[in-house]
This record gives C-alpha cells, structure tokens and sequence, in this order.
C-alpha cells in the first residue's frame, strides 16, 4: 500500500484503517476493473482531500471513506456507487474536475458525480423545503445512485453532527426529517428512516429522547435480568 499523504502518523493509520474497513464491507462480486477503480478513486480522493479538515478536527477523507462504506455495507450498492461516493465532494470542493474524472473513470461515474455536485450546488437552505424535495426526487429520473449515494452522505453527517454549531444542527436536522427520512421510507430503506428519526429527535427534542432511551435502557436491563 503506497504512503498517503497527510499531516501525522496518526493521520495515515486512521485513512488506511476506514478504507480496509470498506473494502472488508462491499457484498457485490466485483471483477479487476473494478477493484482498481476503487483503489484509484480512493487514492484520487485522499490526494484531492489532503489538505480538508472535518469540523471535528479529523482529516476530510474519512468522510467520503465512510460514505462509500455506508453505500456497501448499509445500502448494498455495488463498485460504481462506491467510486462515485468516494468521489462525491472532489469537484465541488478540490481542485479535481469533472473531465479528470470523466478520463479516469468514463461517463457513468462522471455523470452520479456531477448529478451529486449539482444537488450540493442547487440544494439552498433558505429555500422552502418543498422546493428542495422536489430537486432531490428530480434525480431520481437522472440515476437513483445520486439519491442513494445523498443519503449516505447525510446519514454520515447527521451522526457526526456534534461539532457542528446548534443552530446548523437544527436547521439540518429540519431538513433531514422533512427530506431524508420520508425518502428514505419511499425506497425501503426503513432502517435509514428510523435512524433519521432518531437522529433528529436527539437534537430537536433532546430532554425527551434521553427519557425514552433511558426506559428502553431499563427495559433491556428488566430482560436480561428475567432470562439470567
């Protein structure tokens, strides 16, 4: 494995970890091509990355790392969703463009990339909510890889939200509860909607969520107690 660019020892053990953990998490058979695209979108991303920093202070990498493990191990999307994810903040955020990805990797990638980096472009939140439902659904049609690969990627960022400031998080998690999790529910991915659920709720009505996973604490307690 070739040395990755980045600040600390530290650093570079946390990369290597989160991209062998997705490695280890993709179910699909995939042949040489696509094992390569993989290891070359992943080492395109970490060069394109190597100077981002998360809010939480940890290298930007990790993100789109674990995006794409989310897509293959928690939505079960194959090589080219993994790709795209892997790459879904380089043109939007890096120097990397759309025709370097579009030489690297062909249309197919190109084309959830830049339906990805259109969605963050046109997505405002000052916008009614309605109006930015509408965009997400609209790419549907294009490909539903751009929508799963979104979802992914605001999972991820819901439960990394804490280093977020408290008024992003609420506006996030409006968005979430209004867009995400009922999309969620339109394509079958009932876990990804009762985690929006939950997610959401920790941050709007904390006092409440911390009294119903306390009772749910006592009750798995009450149980394991039962069949001791």
């Amino acid at each position: 494995m070739p040395p990755i660019a980045h600040d600390t020892v530290d650093d570079r053990k946390l990369i290597q970890s989160a991209y062998r953990k997705l490695l280890k998490s993709i179910k699909v058979d995939m042949d040489d091509a696509d094992k390569k695209n993989i290891r070359f979108a992943y080492e395109m991303a970490v060069e394109a990355h190597r100077e981002q920093r998360r809010k939480s202070g940890e290298p930007y990498i990790l993100h789109p790392i674990e995006v794409a493990r989310i897509c293959a191990e928690e939505i079960g999307l194959g090589p080219t969703a993994i790709v795209a994810a892997l790459l879904h903040d380089v043109v939007e955020d890096t120097a990397v463009t759309l025709a370097d990805i579009r030489a690297r990797f062909g249309d197919k990638i190109a084309n959830i990339v830049d339906g990805l980096t259109k969605l963050k472009r046109d997505f405002n939140p000052t916008t009614a909510q309605a109006e930015n439902f509408k965009k997400v659904l609209s790419t549907l049609i294009y490909d539903v890889r751009v929508v799963l690969i979104k979802m992914a990627d605001r999972v991820h960022n819901m439960r990394t939200i804490g280093a977020m400031p408290k008024h992003k998080q609420l506006r996030i998690a409006a968005e979430t509860s209004y867009i995400y999790a009922p999309l969620a529910h339109r394509l079958g991915l009932y876990n990804l909607k009762t985690e929006f659920q939950d997610l959401c709720m920790k941050i709007t009505e904390r006092d409440q969520y911390d009294e119903i996973a306390q009772k749910l604490q006592e009750t798995k307690r009450q149980k394991k107690f039962l069949y001791q």
